[in-house]
């Protein structure tokens, strides 16, 4: 007997290994309860995972696939992937196991040791789960000692023929609208675009149960299972797509970058999780949106930038992680030691931005780009966090969270641990920014506007303590050598102010 082992986040809807399933091949999924503990991940994160593994062995099942499916109450909790194989191979006399290549490196690394462990020889095979084949990423990265996402993403959309134009032109005359996608909260509120509601959920039965059970499993993790608000099919991720694109991709372009408080989602698309569960395709995606341009049913701008989201950055962190692993987890390029602040997982912090973002990230186990990347991940770079830890907490909190997402986005975007490997600065900015782009600072404690003393907003004093301490490394730095200048420039009595400032705030939030 054959086992087709389909892990978790491999529920691709044409699994290439099935089209060669026979009387002689089984399916294997299995739901752990070691692996749902190896991090405290989000209740809806472990729920939706799940119920999507047991919506997808239904569909195996009905399709006529022979289903072998290790649920989390079946046998010992103790039970990993190596004691549930084991049971199946003795059982069902397996004597081959294939997959698709892991998408984690830990799991991709530890399948030769299961193999001689479990007697069988276990067959790794090329996943279509992405656009950009591993060696291929390799073979574009080779000899670059800088890769830029840019670069990348003109590559793919000439490669892949996508919004292009019959003389192989980008639509519009210009790879990159980012110009156009970055209107302000001042904008937002005088313009008061109308925000869809996201497309109701039916009452699912499988995600009923399985919050249930993950409640009482995992009692200590982030969040409530029975909280979730995405569905776990791929007809409803299909149908999530198609709301998305007929709703809010019009919009999505000019006010992607805006924040504004009780509107977690906006005109984002929150197909993140479908897509790397595998419920639906990268390239559904890219048609859908590219279809709508051409039929004049969503602007160039807005386009563009969800395109360049999905073909650009998706596929580039996907070949950077595979590229660098395993040494990206040990890079430490500023030298961060702080521990995670004491209000990492309740947003008990008197900074409302921050606040409402680590509240949002533990109701709903989501936050759009701008949350995660220029307040929380702004925050955990100025205030010199710990790379694992952030790492860490970031991957328990979101419900799209993989190694292979954030590993490069936090430790190379995010805190600029790698030093450059991708990103040519650190994402740093001050008060000025979280004003400008959304509406915390209004019911803030702070003011932006004040620049020192107890009232001032912490992301001043923070913002230039950073590049006071890391003037030496930025100083021949292109793109922020003058913010050390301007530090530089700063008298000894100011600088010695900031310093004490920031490090007193920090302090206070130990």
């Amino acid at each position: 007997m054959r086992l087709i082992w389909i892990l978790g986040d491999q529920l691709i809807p044409d699994h290439p290994l099935l089209k060669t399933a026979d009387r002689h091949t089984a399916v294997g999924m299995i739901e752990s309860s070691p692996r749902g503990s190896h991090l405290r991940y989000h209740q809806q994160k472990l729920t939706l995972l799940y119920a999507a593994m047991r919506h997808h062995a239904a569909a195996l099942k009905k399709s006529g696939q022979r289903v072998l499916y290790r649920r989390l109450t079946d046998g010992a909790r103790s039970d990993g992937y190596g004691e549930v194989l084991k049971r199946w191979i003795q059982e069902n006399k397996i004597t081959e196991i294939h997959l698709l290549d892991p998408n984690e490196y830990d799991t991709a690394q530890s399948l030769p040791a299961l193999s001689k462990k479990l007697g069988v020889p276990i067959h790794c095979h090329r996943s279509p789960q992405f656009l950009v084949p591993r060696d291929d990423f390799a073979a574009w990265a080779k000899g670059k000692k800088h890769l830029l996402m840019e670069a990348h993403y003109r590559r793919l959309r000439t490669e892949k023929n996508i919004l292009m134009t019959p003389k192989g032109q980008p639509e519009g005359g210009d790879w990159n609208l980012d110009d156009q996608n970055r209107r302000t909260y001042r904008e937002f509120a005088k313009e008061r675009p109308k925000i869809p509601p996201l497309p109701p959920l039916e009452k699912d039965s499988v995600v009923q149960e399985v919050a249930a059970e993950v409640a009482k499993l995992f009692p200590d993790h982030p969040g409530k299972a029975a909280g979730l608000w995405v569905p776990a099919t791929r007809e409803g991720a299909l149908a999530w797509l198609k709301h998305f694109i007929r709703t809010r991709l019009g919009q999505f372009g000019p006010w992607e970058d805006t924040m504004v408080e009780g509107e977690a989602v906006l005109f984002h698309s929150v197909i993140s999780p479908f897509l790397n569960l595998g419920l639906i395709t990268p390239q559904e995606c890219l048609q859908a949106a590219e279809k709508a341009y051409r039929e004049g049913k969503a602007p160039l701008n807005s386009v563009e930038g969800f395109i360049r989201q999905v073909l650009g950055w998706r596929e580039f962190i996907h070949g950077l992680y595979w590229l660098k692993m395993p040494e990206y987890k040990k890079v430490n390029f500023l030298g961060a030691e702080r521990p995670l602040p004491r209000w990492a997982y309740d947003g008990k912090t008197d900074m409302r931005c921050v606040s409402q973002a680590v509240t949002g990230a533990v109701d709903r186990a989501y936050n759009h780009h701008i949350q995660r990347l220029m307040v929380l991940g702004n925050y955990f770079l100025l205030g010199g966090y710990e790379p694992l830890a952030v790492l860490r907490w970031y991957t328990e909190m979101y419900f799209d969270a993989y190694d292979w997402v954030m590993v490069p986005n936090v430790l190379g975007m995010i805190l600029f641990a790698d030093g450059g490997w991708f990103a040519t600065k650190p994402y740093a900015a001050g008060a000025a920014y979280q004003e400008k782009m959304g509406n915390h600072c209004a019911s803030c404690r702070f003011d932006p506007k004040q620049k020192e003393g107890p009232e001032a907003c912490p992301f001043h004093s923070l913002y230039w303590n950073f590049y006071g301490q890391h003037a030496t490394k930025f100083r021949s730095n292109p793109r922020i050598g003058m913010m050390v200048a301007m530090w530089e420039k700063k008298s000894a009595a100011d600088k010695t102010r900031i310093r004490a400032e920031a490090e007193k705030f920090l302090k206070a939030q130990a």
